[in-house]
């Protein structure tokens, strides 16, 4: 009998492979994506076996047949209940998360896992991106769009792009922050790199790049809040994003925000990106044109974390600017950010790897999903502790941040800062909002901290400098 299940076993494993080849397999590529090997008689006979119970169908001769999963098992699968159509029927469980995968998912991950001299190496393939019909393929299905959308929605959907980001943003800078270069390698701790972005408190025994990594990202995710009128899905704010993200972290200056002219190769992949800088700039161009194009959000946020990172179109940090782009279309629409809060670093790369070498998706799929209903979850709780904003700061926001950013540069002390206030109010404000303009100004002064300079773009340096002056 215990033979019996290690056999059973080892033909689910040759199924779940084929299954990760929508259109077929070959036999070298099933041989190629098994692991543990086995002799190739062995996967003969086994195909074979399958085939002849009706789990596996094959078409074409010799070398040229393709097998793919029978007609009988896709229905079989399509009567299961609603949680096995997501995929949620055979799981694998991940260490240090609650995320799990299904069985094409874990194939996929498999694949890559193999030793580099097993596994086929491959060049950028224009028709991924080509064949892509935005509205029309769909890489997250409508019921998982739907669930997001669900999940990650506030409840009132009137007020103007950029407002839930706003009201999270000290929240989602750490946050987001420390994920981001998390998932890079970075070794600062989460209370570390608080520390750091609150504070300017660079710690002690680490390298100063992992330090940098992390102010860039603050760098940039302020950006990406604070420009929300400006920014898109569009070579400005990608461009800009790269340069933000890579800012002192590259040999050659000029390159942060610049498309590359060079082949760049993948650590621990056997992918070779493009190489020629005319068609990386077409491609790239051609990644934005698409993405916006795309109506769903999500749909947008995804597509942009697989084919920005698939590209390689900078000489560094690309996957670092997916992570952010992502987070474009859901600043945008007023959704949930998304921060990567406990993804496991393995997976998120094996995810990319599916896309580098084998052009699928479907793992990096699950990571996005079940990340974005992480920091949905966590980014709804922090916005029912800050209560619901107020309409007229909302209006004067921009005001009431430059306010406060002159008082603080021009190290005021309070009679000097209410005189300038009442200025403000007189020049630019409507007589019957200047008392709610100078009541809202002084409360922000009155609240203002090392933890919450970062709203009004106050740096750490400007704020310790005003304090000695404000507090005397």
């Amino acid at each position: 009998m215990a033979k019996r299940k290690v056999a059973n076993k080892e033909f689910q494993v040759v199924l779940d492979v084929v299954s990760s080849f929508p259109q077929g397999a070959l036999f070298e590529e099933i041989f190629s994506a098994l692991s543990p090997h086995v002799p190739r008689r062995t996967l003969q006979r086994r195909l074979a076996l399958l085939v002849s119970k009706g789990k596996l169908e094959f078409e074409g001769e010799t070398r040229s047949r393709k097998y793919r999963i029978s007609h009988l098992q896709e229905k079989k699968k399509e009567e299961v209940p609603q949680e096995k159509e997501k995929g949620t029927a055979e799981h694998v469980t991940l260490e240090s998360s609650s995320l799990s995968l299904s069985s094409i998912a874990a194939a996929i991950q498999t694949a890559v896992r193999q030793p580099i001299p097993l596994r086929k190496p491959v060049g950028y393939n224009r028709a991924f991106l080509d064949d892509y019909r935005p509205n029309t393929t769909k890489y997250l299905p409508e019921h998982v769009c739907k669930h997001l959308f669900e999940v990650g929605h506030p409840v009132d959907d009137t007020r103007p792009a950029g407002t839930y980001a706003r009201a999270v943003l000290s929240r989602l800078l750490v946050d987001l922050s420390w994920n981001s270069s998390r998932l890079e390698g970075n070794t600062y701790s989460l209370l570390e790199t608080d520390r750091l972005l609150k504070l300017n408190e660079v710690a002690e025994g680490k390298d100063l790049k992992e330090a940098q990594m992390i102010l860039n990202h603050k760098s940039a995710i302020e950006f990406l809040v604070n420009s929300v009128d400006n920014i898109g899905i569009n070579k400005y704010t990608i461009l800009n994003l790269h340069a933000l993200l890579s800012n002192d972290l590259l040999g050659d200056v000029e390159a942060c925000g610049r498309l590359r002219a060079f082949p760049v190769g993948i650590g621990k992949s056997v992918y070779r990106p493009l190489s020629v800088p005319r068609l990386i700039e077409e491609c790239f161009q051609q990644i934005l044109d698409t993405a916006n194009a795309i109506i769903n959000p999500f749909e947008q946020a995804f597509f942009l974390m697989v084919h920005l990172p698939y590209l390689q179109p900078f000489e560094d940090v690309n996957k670092r600017v997916s992570r952010l782009a992502a987070n474009v279309p859901l600043i945008l629409n007023n959704l949930s950010p998304l921060s990567f809060v406990d993804v496991p670093q393995t997976l998120y790369v094996n995810g990319l790897l599916g896309v580098y070498e084998l052009n699928k998706i479907e793992l990096l799929r699950e990571v996005f999903i079940w990340a974005y209903e992480r920091s949905a979850q966590i980014y709804s709780s922090v916005k029912k502790e800050l209560g619901e904003p107020d309409p007229f700061r909302m209006k004067n926001r921009e005001m009431i941040s430059e306010t406060v950013r002159e008082i603080v540069r021009g190290e005021m002390n309070k009679p000097s800062a209410i005189a300038f206030i009442r200025q403000r109010a007189s020049e630019f404000v409507p007589e019957k909002d200047q008392t709610r303009f100078i009541e809202a100004i002084e409360k922000d002064l009155m609240g203002l901290h090392e933890g919450n300079m970062a709203r009004h773009s106050i740096r750490p340096v400007e704020y310790a400098t005003w304090q000695k002056v404000w507090l005397t």
